[in-house]
């Protein structure tokens, strides 16, 4: 649950989402590395598992281009995995797209895309549900933590 308000108005890079949240932390080849973050056990996994995985966001609050929408840059989810030193020059190759959305919308897409979120311009209440959505297991032993 993301609740951006005037109080709490923070901005996220340009970046792909790669880590993924695990029961235990086990040893598992091709896995790493691992962090806690929000008490939760998180590891990247081999990129296969996250391009193989969507993610829903469902807005419970308006968010207009004033009030720090999703900003993606469509199909670069299917560029694979982009080293970090990468993004800038993806961004500014472009194009790039700002996401609104009222409230109820649902957005769906490739865990994998590019995306930011700027500060809001003008804050007020931009409450987002986003859940990661995986149909296959994990390997090794390791198990998805699931909803909470």
């Amino acid at each position: 649950m993301f609740d951006k308000t005037a109080a709490i108005n923070w901005a996220v890079g340009w970046h792909q989402d790669r880590t993924v949240v695990v029961v235990e932390h086990r040893s598992a080849p091709g896995y790493g590395p691992w962090t806690i973050k929000d008490g939760l056990i998180q590891v990247e996994p081999p990129f296969a598992v996250i391009d193989r995985m969507v993610t829903l966001r469902a807005h419970l609050d308006d968010c207009d281009e004033d009030n720090a929408p999703l900003m993606i840059v469509p199909g670069s989810h299917r560029l694979g995995r982009i080293p970090v030193g990468d993004v800038p020059e993806i961004v500014t190759a472009g194009p790039t797209k700002i996401c609104e959305a009222r409230r109820g919308d649902v957005w769906l897409y490739a865990t994998a895309i590019l995306h930011a979120s700027e500060p809001a311009r003008a804050p007020r209440r931009r409450r987002v549900l986003h859940a990661d959505y995986a149909a296959d297991p994990l390997d090794h032993g390791l198990e998805w933590l699931g909803l909470l």
